[in-house]
């Protein structure tokens, strides 16, 4: 049998561990930011809201493209804070992102037809947190027969569009359900 050979080199880094920091330098960190977590930069910097893949926030919670996602349309829903417990949000916080939870599985239904979704909350290394300070939930869209051959035989997942692209097409949505916000800073609260 003869085997093409698929790349996805945006996941490279995180399979070799080498992960490079983006070049984003926010214009001021909140206030308690890790500085060296994904999440509290893409929190702090709203100017550099699609080179981080911030697709919506508010003053509570942030929504970003997850750069290395299990499927297309793959988000991840946090707190602003650097928090790393549900016993840390407070019952504000909770429900906002909960809140976040349902309009963004609505959104990703809407724009890439999703006809189903996983929903994860990974505490702790233990359990596969990748980013463990910083707790945030998976919104992984799914659809019927996404689950093929490509990752059994090939160890290869297909995404049909760009991380670019989806920002775009996630962000025009967003803008749809919330008309007052025409792009992610609009809604950011500095802390």
């Amino acid at each position: 049998m003869s085997h093409e050979t698929l790349w996805a080199p945006w996941r490279l880094g995180y399979v070799q561990g080498s992960v490079s920091e983006l070049p984003c330098e926010p214009l001021a960190w909140r206030t308690h930011a890790c500085h060296s977590c994904f999440l509290c930069r893409a929190a702090s910097a709203p100017e550099h809201a699609q080179a981080l893949g911030v697709v919506d926030s508010s003053p509570l919670g942030l929504v970003v493209l997850n750069r290395f996602p299990y499927s297309n349309g793959h988000v991840l829903v946090a707190p602003v804070d650097h928090l790393s417990t549900l016993e840390d949000l407070s019952d504000e916080v909770l429900l906002d992102l909960q809140k976040e939870l349902v309009r963004w599985c609505a959104i990703l239904k809407k724009v890439l037809g999703a006809e189903g979704f996983n929903i994860g909350l990974n505490l702790g290394t233990v359990s596969g947190a990748g980013v463990p300070g910083h707790l945030h939930w998976h919104i992984v869209p799914r659809w019927s027969g996404d689950v093929n051959f490509m990752p059994s035989i090939a160890g290869t997942r297909v995404l049909p569009q760009s991380l670019a692209t989806l920002w775009e097409s996630l962000t025009e949505a967003r803008c749809e359900s919330h008309p007052s916000s025409k792009n992610p800073s609009s809604l950011w609260a500095k802390g």
